[in-house]
């Protein structure tokens, strides 16, 4: 029987160092394109994460005609619940030095309007509150009062009663100070906003009709009264 034939087979060369190199650079190639492959839908489109509705850039809102003195209270008020200057009492507001005296142009007045009005437009009910509040317990002088009724019922709507009505009765009852102090800023303010002189006009008639029915119902009770009676002889 003839021997076997030993056949041997031949070793592959060694793989140089570059190439081995480069084969695990492309396995981790392979590796990272598996891993995109993996998060894209049938049709190569990637699968939704969650992320997608949030905006790349941080929100913010304009108010490039806002005093930027009423939107600092406003956050000032977000954080702290009441803003500068602060209510120092329940009837008493802390000393603020910027104010003049006499407050003219009605500044301070003016600083809580402003206050009072973005409140009303970002449904902040508390802050409104306290703006108003505030209003009422800030002193002014009658020209001051009329730069306050101006913006009131320029910036304010006609269904803000709670804010007109307050402005509308000062001046209704104070014709003295109209004729001797203010009537031609008066005079300006009603040509400007005539919803402002009929509200005045509106509670002046009231008033007086009011002290009028009065006078008649007293003259009808008296003339309603027996005589007195008359001794008989």
């Amino acid at each position: 029987m003839a021997e076997p034939e030993v056949v041997i087979a031949s070793q592959p060369e060694s793989t140089p160092a570059a190439d081995v190199e480069m084969s695990e650079d492309a396995a981790d190639s392979g590796a990272a394109a598996a891993a995109a492959g993996a998060g894209e839908n049938g049709e190569g489109q990637a699968e939704p994460s969650g992320l997608e509705d949030i905006e790349p850039e941080s929100r913010r809102i304009d108010l490039p005609t806002e005093d930027p003195s009423a939107v600092s209270s406003v956050l000032e008020f977000l954080y702290r619940h009441d803003y500068y200057p602060t209510l120092s009492s329940s009837q008493t507001l802390e000393h603020d030095a910027t104010i003049p005296v006499p407050d003219d142009n009605g500044t301070a007045l003016l600083r809580h309007a402003r206050i009072y009005t973005l409140a009303q437009r970002f449904s902040l009910p508390q802050l409104a509150t306290l703006a108003h509040k505030k209003i009422h317990l800030t002193n002014s002088t009658a020209r001051g009062e009329i730069a306050y009724a101006r913006y009131v019922y320029l910036e304010s709507g006609t269904a803000d009663a709670a804010i007109r009505k307050p402005v509308a009765s000062f001046w209704a009852t104070r014709s003295h100070v109209l004729r001797h102090e203010s009537e031609g800023e008066f005079k300006r303010l009603c040509l400007e906003c005539p919803a402002f002189g009929f509200d005045v006009l509106s509670l002046v008639l009231d008033a007086q009709e009011k002290r009028s029915q009065r006078a008649v119902e007293g003259v009808s009770v008296q003339s309603g009264r027996k005589r007195a009676r008359v001794g008989q002889v």
